[in-house]
């Protein structure tokens, strides 16, 4: 039970180091990172989607898949490809530079 917190502890900490590093490419500051719900405005308005998103994002089961695109999103923003959005600290560890939101509103 212990090393199952301990693994969602240390899954929870990556994904804040990661995100603090993509929002600080991004022209963002990196502790937005740390405020919930602000975080994923914020991912919203680098990728170029309305701020309704967070909305979505709250609800159930539309939640995961808002998430996913917007992880995707995410990824063009930096001119990756979709699997650095799938797999967030790929893409803030690598050489990517923000290019601009990926959906043009």
């Amino acid at each position: 039970f212990l090393l199952i917190w301990l693994l969602i502890i240390l899954v929870g900490i990556i994904f804040v180091i990661s995100l603090w590093k993509i929002f600080s490419r991004a022209n963002r500051p990196g502790w937005i990172a740390l405020i919930p719900f602000y975080n994923i405005y914020m991912v919203c308005e680098i990728v170029g989607r309305p701020w309704w998103w967070l909305i979505l994002c709250m609800i159930p089961c539309i939640g995961i898949v808002c998430g996913i695109i917007l992880a995707i999103d995410l990824a063009k923003s930096f001119g990756k490809s979709a699997i650095y959005g799938i797999i967030l600290p790929l893409l803030a560890f690598s050489d990517a530079r923000y290019l601009g939101p990926s959906i043009k509103s």
